[in-house]
């Protein structure tokens, strides 16, 4: 069986890398994107090729029609009417709709999932931390309870060595208690 074990540190190591890399490619989608000043109406590089009419970033290719058209900013995705997902490209070429929603719900469901991976991790390290501490304050506090008890006995041996040493009744160590009961005296 092969196991791994994931450390805090690789897991944050992990973290940042996937998202260096996500940053970075979206830093390169955009600079690749970057339009131009005045940029063409999309329907005038329909039947040229993929990379004229997507310099354009509002521009979406339709592979089987060879038709640049307005990306369709009312919905989120382009319906199937206007071009099916796995034939159309919008951003790059070489990467269809299918593709990149996919790839990106992967990444998201990464990204979500090492978050509650390192979420998780932190409060049971935490609670661990908080378990040991408590118990080594519970076992000091039994350590220094137990050299009290020893301290009292201790006392309470020289006392009583104390007074039989001196006697009960000598010199005041052994006074007339005042609240004696009348019987006794």
């Amino acid at each position: 069986m092969f196991s791994t074990r994931f450390t805090m540190p690789d897991v944050y190591r992990a973290s940042v890398f996937v998202f260096a890399l996500v940053f970075c490619g979206v830093i390169v989608t955009t600079e690749a994107q970057t339009p131009s000043p005045a940029p063409a109406p999309c329907a005038l590089k329909s039947n040229t090729s993929c990379a004229d009419c997507l310099q354009n970033v509002a521009c979406l290719w339709c592979t089987p029609t060879k038709q640049c058209m307005d990306y369709p900013v009312g919905n989120i995705l382009p319906p199937n009417s206007v071009c099916p997902l796995n034939d159309a490209r919008w951003g790059v070429c070489w990467v269809n709709f299918q593709v990149l929603i996919i790839t990106v719900s992967v990444l998201a469901g990464v990204l979500i999932i090492s978050i509650l991976v390192c979420c998780f991790c932190c409060c049971k390290c935490e609670r661990a931390g908080n378990k040991r501490e408590d118990a080594k304050v519970e076992r000091q506090t039994r350590m220094r309870k137990a050299r009290q008890k020893e301290r009292r006995t201790e006392m309470q041996l020289r006392h009583d060595e104390i007074r039989q040493k001196y006697g009960e009744t000598h010199s005041g160590l052994a006074k007339d208690n005042p609240y004696a009961r009348m019987d006794d005296r």
